[in-house]
């Protein structure tokens, strides 16, 4: 399901918990998207979330890697902790969801604090730190990706993989 954010309140309790936040090069399982039905080559890494200072949103970030000759599309993305996840892309102070990101050719595609990033609405559970999320991500052209993404304390700042 696909929503616009509603109210300034919502907005700006978002953007708190991004700005709060950094993005980080932790660990997370690197899987390839399928090539037989593209010639992009997908991979995951430095995936995490920070512990959600909300009880029913958090956000995500990560970088998805195309070693491959064609570009795709990340289009959507399921978790079994939140109702709805909805890829958001940021341009200078706003951010606005879409249905898809780009993901170039023998490029990435970066997830993260104050850029492009995932928001996980209607959180089932707000989940700890120390604790693995997992999550599908979609794309136009690769098969999907189940992703476990590590929760770290909400201040976490990485220090390098983004």
């Amino acid at each position: 399901m696909r929503r616009r954010l509603a109210g300034p309140a919502l907005v700006t309790a978002t953007a708190t918990a991004l700005v709060v936040t950094g993005c980080g090069s932790s660990g997370s399982s690197d899987s390839s998207g399928s090539s037989s039905a593209s010639d992009a080559k997908l991979s995951v890494r430095a995936a995490y979330m920070p512990q959600p200072v909300s009880d029913s949103m958090a956000a995500g970030f990560l970088v998805l890697a195309n070693d491959g000759t064609t570009a795709d599309e990340l289009t959507s993305v399921t978790s079994d902790i939140a109702q709805d996840v909805t890829v958001h892309e940021t341009t200078g102070q706003s951010m606005q969801e879409v249905a898809a990101l780009k993901i170039p050719a023998g490029g990435e595609l970066v997830l993260k604090s104050g850029g492009d990033h995932l928001m996980f609405e209607n959180l089932k559970r707000k989940p700890k730190e120390g604790e693995t999320v997992s999550l599908r991500l979609n794309f136009t052209k690769s098969g999907a990706i189940t992703v476990e993404m590590p929760v770290r304390s909400a201040t976490y700042q990485p220090t390098s993989g983004h």
